[in-house]
């Protein structure tokens, strides 16, 4: 079967073919800096988990040796290891998979719009680096011991080191995740998904979702960790608000692709 071909006689689908292999190259590139990164990362595993596990540490339990954690498979520290040594490198590999995903769109942008290549990376970078922090420095050392508490005393723990590992990684991804709202705010806007105005409307339904989840992610009865929770997570949406308007997509009239 021959493929089509355009007026001019050349192949119609060159141009898929054409952005199809820049994106496996891409793709390619990026998961070489990610098997760095895990490279990197695995030789630090021992300091990774001991990190992880600080916030429990705080826990009065814990501290009159009532919880444990133990590993409950042979192979558990191996998986715990590889699994904590990805999102690590990742995470530090994260800058320059962003630096592909802005190589392979940016052939697409106006020249003017190009220029935001290393904001672009900068901005989700320490975004997701803060929404980490931020979770990890004030969340977990009051939602960690109260978890481990809860009994006060009545009932030791011994939690399995890979679930806790497992929880407490998968808690400061979605922080980290939750603070790229501005930046994803940014990138719908400039494809024109969604606008300022649609954010700015829709800012009731977005702070009961933030409330929803800040109570899921922060299961205590305290609304103060709840608030620690929400609070940042709608400055960040009203900061998308901003940011979608200062980013906004210009009228057709005054659109560069009509020449005029």
């Amino acid at each position: 079967m021959s493929h089509g071909t355009d007026p001019q006689g050349g192949l119609a689908s060159a141009p898929l073919f054409d952005h199809l292999d820049e994106l496996r190259k891409r793709i390619v590139i990026s998961l070489v800096f990610l098997a760095l990164g895990l490279v990197v990362a695995f030789q630090f595993r021992v300091q990774l988990i001991e990190l992880l596990r600080e916030p429990l540490t705080y826990s009065k339990q814990y501290a009159a040796g009532n919880v444990k954690l133990v590993t409950l498979q042979l192979t558990e520290q191996l998986m715990l290891s590889l699994n904590i040594s990805f999102w690590a490198g990742l995470a530090l590999a994260l800058p320059f998979i962003l630096g592909q995903v802005w190589a392979f769109i940016a052939p697409g942008l106006y020249a003017h719009e190009r220029r935001w290549a290393l904001p672009f990376i900068l901005g989700a970078g320490l975004s997701f680096l803060g929404g980490v922090l931020f979770a990890y420095k004030l969340v977990l050392p009051t939602m960690v011991p109260f978890l481990a508490d809860f009994m006060a005393g009545a009932v030791e723990g011994n939690f399995s080191l890979g679930n806790y590992i497992g929880i407490i990684t998968t808690f400061l991804i979605a922080f980290g995740l939750s603070f790229e709202m501005p930046i994803l705010a940014v990138i719908l806007t400039r494809i024109g998904i969604v606008n300022h105005v649609m954010l700015r409307k829709g800012w009731r339904i977005a702070l009961v979702a933030i409330m929803v989840a800040a109570a899921i992610i922060t299961p205590t009865p305290d609304p103060t960790n709840m608030l620690l929770v929400a609070v940042p997570l709608y400055v960040l949406y009203e900061l998308g608000v901003i940011l979608s308007r200062a980013f906004r997509l210009p009228p057709p009239e005054e659109s560069p692709a009509l020449g005029l």
